[in-house]
């Protein structure tokens, strides 16, 4: 799908062109997509365009998580642990 996007010329960078500001947007758009819930971590790199490591390391760049657990899962977790050591 294509969705038409009007980017004034003076926000570009001299050094930047067309192409290299739609894969910015397209990186941009899917960080937030992803750090919102809204998109799974390969939906947010389909939607990018870019492989696993590339976008594991934009979102170690923008400082967003890419593991969500929470404090219960991980007491439930050790229980289990402990659980299957004394068995």
């Amino acid at each position: 799908m294509q969705i038409p996007l009007e980017i004034p010329d003076h926000v570009l960078l001299p050094q930047q062109d067309k192409t290299s500001l739609a894969q910015l947007l397209k990186l941009h758009t899917a960080l937030l997509l992803f750090q919102s819930g809204q998109l799974s971590r390969g939906a947010a790199c389909e939607f990018a365009g870019v492989d696993i490591y590339t976008f594991l390391a934009a979102c170690k760049q923008h400082h967003i998580e890419t593991i969500s657990t929470d404090m219960d899962e991980i007491e439930a977790e050790v229980i289990r642990f402990k659980q299957l050591r004394a068995a």
